[in-house]
């Protein structure tokens, strides 16, 4: 059975897509920690990040470096924060966080509520800032 990742990847389940390539895929978190909160996943169905091959891995990396950079640029913060934890859904997957403070990343903080109107600005803004930076 596929993955809500999987199936978000597949279009069977919308999302906010910040960034994609031949290999990985971003959006918005729907349960963010702050705006911007996004996560980098494979397309390759994979439950654990460290099952994946190192280049994939080494690449998946690279990837989440770039959306990070577009993050900076489109959501004030001082850092983007990566953090993996891998328990909520069986498919591997990087957080990238807009950081002020390190409390910012306390994954057991209040979710923001934001309408779709706000998820699709920030959305388009960090897609932009991708483009610009590819």
């Amino acid at each position: 059975m596929a993955t809500i990742f999987s199936r978000i990847i597949a279009g069977e389940i919308p999302c906010y897509k910040v960034a994609e390539n031949d290999k990985f895929f971003a959006f918005l978190d729907i349960n963010p920690l702050v705006k911007g909160h996004t996560l980098v996943i494979p397309k390759q169905e994979i439950d654990y990040i460290f099952d994946l091959t190192d280049e994939d891995l080494a690449a998946m990396s690279i990837f989440a470096k770039q959306v990070a950079k577009a993050i900076e640029v489109a959501i004030p913060c001082k850092r983007v924060g990566m953090a993996v934890m891998g328990l909520e859904v069986p498919h591997a997957h990087i957080h990238l966080i807009p950081i002020n403070k390190e409390s910012d990343m306390v994954i057991s903080n209040p979710k923001l509520k934001l309408s779709e109107e706000e998820f699709s600005a920030i959305a388009e803004s960090i897609h932009t800032a991708w483009i610009a930076e590819e």
